[in-house]
């Protein structure tokens, strides 16, 4: 696997929100060419929000080379969907693509309806989905509407999907959020999104001393700099040159690898770990 380029090296293009995948330069590495499963997913559901490009991307893929079938859930990029969807199928599973807004309520029981009627189960469910306006530089500039729908995206779209999810979640089941290390650092300039970054740590937490009762495991990953079209939505050219060059590593890591870590888990090789916020930050300290 080659790894991502040190942000010297870095060309990057600008985007303007959502970002798509097919926009990105460089291209980012979902483990499309080598990823290789080894079967721990085999015979599961789950539900990857987000999943069209970036992380989420990465996770379809490797919970599908794991032998898990998938519900990749998007907002509106469709071209992106698409390929993830292929390379599900690609690895001889299948794939449900669910299209809509994580910040209506209603879109998020479509979502466990839809796989529901689908798979008949659900065993994962991957709240990986996240927005992210572009940075300002001041408090002054952050309007009520997109901080809004910041939280709504976020954080309480996990609230209702866990809500719904949860009458067909059984034992052995897993949720696993995704925070970010700016739940522990927070950038001004993203002061909303580092704030519901921080939110999911909480509800991890706490959802996890719940659920541990009906034999559900609760886990996060906390990722630092990551190379997605979210990022090259968010900041301009002269930040992005720079992307990824706080964390020790000096760069910013490539989506797949960040799905190793999704996948442990997901498996029953974290069968005793519940409640945890596993950092993948390249160096960077989540205290």
């Amino acid at each position: 696997m080659e790894v991502a380029p040190k942000p010297k090296d870095l060309k990057p293009t600008e985007q303007e929100n959502p970002g798509t995948e097919s926009q990105m330069q460089p291209r980012a590495d979902h483990g499309e060419e080598h990823y290789k499963g080894l079967g721990r997913l085999k015979n599961k559901v789950a539900i990857v929000t987000g999943g069209d490009s970036g992380i989420g991307k990465a996770i379809c893929i490797a919970y599908a080379r794991e032998g898990a079938d998938v519900v990749c859930c998007y907002l509106e990029e469709d071209k992106d969907a698409e390929d993830t969807k292929n390379w599900v199928e690609k690895a001889h599973q299948k794939c449900l693509l669910v299209r809509g807004d994580l910040s209506k309520e209603s879109h998020c029981k479509e979502i466990i309806d839809k796989t529901i009627k689908k798979f008949g189960k659900i065993d994962i469910l991957v709240n990986n989905a996240g927005f992210q306006r572009k940075a300002v530089d001041s408090i002054e500039k952050m309007d009520y509407d997109s901080i809004l729908y910041t939280f709504k995206v976020n954080i309480i779209s996990m609230f209702a999907l866990v809500r719904y999810a949860l009458p067909h979640l059984k034992e052995g089941g897993s949720i696993i959020n995704c925070a970010s290390i700016q739940a522990y650092h927070p950038t001004a300039s993203i002061l909303d999104y580092a704030c519901t970054k921080g939110a999911i740590v909480t509800f991890t937490k706490g959802l996890a001393q719940e659920l541990i009762n009906k034999g559900i495991r609760v886990n996060c990953v906390a990722p630092g700099p990551v190379w997605t079209p979210l990022v090259q939505a968010s900041f301009d050219k002269d930040k992005l040159s720079q992307f990824g060059s706080e964390v020790a590593m000096k760069r910013p890591a490539q989506p797949v690898e960040l799905a190793g870590p999704f996948v442990f888990l997901a498996s029953n090789e974290a069968s005793y770990v519940n409640g945890e916020i596993l950092g993948v930050t390249g160096g960077g300290l989540l205290a």
